[in-house]
C-alpha cells in the first residue's frame, strides 16, 4: 500500500498553528535562521482513529509530527502483531527508518483522531544537511528509542540482542548484549547516527574496530564482530565484569603498592603487544583500564589509536590530564606517548592525585609542556625509590630521556616485582583462555557430523587454536 503522504498537499500554516509547531522539541533543536524553512517543508494530515496510517514493510518515506491524539506502534512477526510503544501529542514517530535507512519495521495506528504535520524523506535530509543540529537531535531520539525499545527489531544486531545500556560517550554508545544462539554475553559499541553521518568520524569508527580486531591479548578487550547495521557501524566486545581503573581510585585514591605495581605490568605488557604491531593506544589513562574481580586488567577503548610517527595537527587527541608533550603539539605519536601516559597513570594510582589536577585545561595542557611532573614520594613517603624513579622517567618531557620501549618499561618493572614478591597474575601464561563448546544431537547422522568436527578443527589450528573432542 502507498505510503499516505504521497497525497499529502503542503497549505498555508496559520498562526496557532504555527505557535504549536514552535513550541515542540523539534524546533527547539533547530536554529532560529532555520525554523522558517523548517515550517515551509511541513504538510498536515488528519487520520481517523483506527486507521493505519504507516505499514510495516513499506519504504520509509516521511515522518510525523503528531499535533493532536495518540497512536501504538505495533509490530508483526508471523501474523501475531504486538503493541511495542504508544506516541502521543508532541511526539515523533515513523523518524527511525528515515535514518537508519530501513524499510518501516512497524505498523502505526491511530487510537484516537489525530493530526499530524509530515516532513519528506528528501526535504528531512536536505535539512540536515542545513542545520546538524535538527538530525542531531532526531537521532539522540532514536538512540534512547534503540536502547529502551522492547521492540526485537530496534534491539537486534546481527546475532545478537541488546539487552541494557552499560555507558554513554559523546560518540558511542555500549550496550550490554546476548549472542543468540551461543547465549554468550557481549558489549555492544554503537556509533550514535549523528556521527555516522560524519564521513570522517564513521572511518575513524571503523578504523578503531579494525585495530583492536587484530589484538589478541589477556590485557586487552577482546573484539568477536563487527556490524554494519542501521546506517552505523556496531562493535561487538567480550563482556567484561567489575570496574574501571577510574572508578577504583575514586573510591579507593592511593592503591596500596603491591597493586599498582600489579596492574602497571599488565597494562604494560597489553600495550608493548599493541605496539609490536604498529598500534600506539595514544589515550591511556584510568578510565581505559578495566579491572576484573580477579585483577586481570584489560586495556579498552582504541578509538584513537593510530600507527607510530602518525600526526594530527588539526585536532588535540587524547584526554588533558594524561598528554604527552609531543601529543598536545601535534607532533609526532609513537610508542614513547603511551609511555608517558602510564607513567601520569602510575603517578595517579601511587599518590592519589594527578600531577597537573587542573581546573583550568589550559594550564593543565601548558604544564604537561613546560612544567616538570613533581615528585611522587613528595606526595606518598612510602613509595619505593624504584617505582619513583620509574615515573619520573617515564614521564621526562622529551621523549628522547623516557623509556623508549614498553619493553624498556617492563625492564624496570619485573625485577621491582621480583624485590618486593608481587603476585605476578600480571604474566600472561600462553593457552590459558579456554572457551567450552557443548553439543546435544539425536538422530543426527554421525559421519556428517564427525566431517564437520574435523573441518571446524582444522580452521581452529590455523588461528593457533587447538580444539580437544570427547563423548560425554
Amino acid at each position: 500500500m502507498p505510503s499516505r503522504s504521497k497525497h499529502i498537499r503542503k497549505r498555508k500554516i496559520s498562526s496557532d498553528e504555527s505557535e504549536y509547531l514552535m513550541s515542540t522539541d523539534l524546533f527547539a533543536a533547530c536554529p532560529d535562521e532555520g525554523k522558517s524553512q523548517l515550517l515551509s517543508c511541513l504538510a498536515p494530515m488528519a487520520v481517523r482513529a483506527g486507521e493505519r496510517f504507516i505499514h510495516q514493510g513499506d519504504e520509509a518515506d516521511c515522518m510525523y509530527l503528531i499535533q493532536k491524539g495518540s497512536c501504538t506502534v505495533n509490530t508483526e512477526v508471523d501474523g501475531v502483531t504486538t503493541a511495542v510503544a504508544r506516541r502521543q501529542t508532541g511526539d515523533i514517530v515513523g523518524e527511525m527508518a528515515l535514518l537508519t535507512g530501513e524499510n518501516r519495521t512497524a505498523h502505526v495506528d491511530a487510537d484516537t483522531d489525530m493530526v499530524l504535520w509530515c516532513i519528506s524523506r528528501t526535504e528531512f535530509d536536505e535539512m540536515c544537511l542545513l542545520f546538524p543540529a535538527i538530525r542531531e537531535f532526531v537521532t539522540e531520539l532514536v538512540t534512547k528509542r534503540i536502547s529502551h525499545s522492547k521492540f526485537a527489531p530496534h534491539r537486534t544486531v546481527g546475532k545478537y540482542v541488546i539487552t541494557d545500556v552499560l555507558d554513554e560517550g559523546g560518540w558511542g554508545i555500549v550496550y550490554k548484549g546476548v549472542h543468540e544462539s551461543l547465549n554468550m554475553q557481549v558489549a555492544i559499541k554503537m556509533l550514535k547516527h549523528a556521527m555516522a553521518m560524519d564521513s570522517g568520524f564513521l572511518t575513524k569508527f571503523q578504523d578503531e574496530a579494525k585495530v583492536i580486531a587484530r589484538l589478541h591479548h589477556s590485557n586487552i578487550v577482546r573484539v568477536y564482530d563487527i556490524e554494519h547495521l542501521y546506517r552505523t557501524v556496531f562493535i561487538v566486545m567480550e563482556y567484561l565484569t567489575g570496574s574501571t581503573l577510574a572508578n577504583i581510585v575514586e573510591a579507593e585514591p592511593r592503591l596500596p603498592f603491591p597493586r599498582v605495581l600489579n596492574l602497571l605490568v599488565q597494562v604494560a605488557q597489553g600495550l608493548e603487544y599493541a605496539h609490536a604491531r604498529g598500534i600506539v593506544h595514544q589515550d591511556v589513562k584510568p578510565a581505559n583500564v578495566f579491572v576484573e574481580p580477579s585483577d586481570r586488567a584489560k586495556i579498552i577503548d582504541f578509538g584513537l589509536a593510530t600507527p607510530p610517527g602518525g600526526e594530527d595537527q588539526l585536532e588535540l587527541t587524547g584526554t588533558p590530564f594524561y598528554m604527552a608533550p609531543e601529543q598536545i603539539r601535534g607532533g609526532q605519536i609513537d610508542e614513547r606517548t603511551d609511555v608517558y601516559a602510564l607513567g601520569i597513570t602510575a603517578f595517579e594510582i601511587s599518590t592519589g592525585q594527578k600531577p597537573f589536577p587542573g581546573p583550568d585545561l589550559r594550564d593543565v595542557l601548558r604544564s604537561h609542556k613546560e612544567v616538570p611532573v613533581p615528585d611522587p614520594r613528595s606526595l606518598n613517603a612510602d613509595l619505593p625509590v624504584e617505582l619513583n624513579n620509574l615515573i619520573q622517567k617515564a614521564t621526562q618531557k622529551d621523549p628522547a630521556m623516557r623509556h623508549q620501549t614498553m619493553g624498556d618499561v617492563l625492564a624496570d618493572l619485573k625485577p621491582i616485582a621480583e624485590k618486593y614478591r608481587v603476585a605476578r597474575t600480571a604474566e600472561r601464561i600462553a593457552g590459558n583462555e579456554r572457551m567450552v563448546l557443548h553439543m546435544s544431537y539425536d538422530g543426527v547422522d554421525r559421519g556428517e557430523l564427525a566431517r564437520l568436527v574435523e573441518e571446524f578443527c582444522e580452521r581452529l589450528k590455523k588461528l593457533g587454536v587447538e580444539l580437544t573432542v570427547t563423548d560425554s
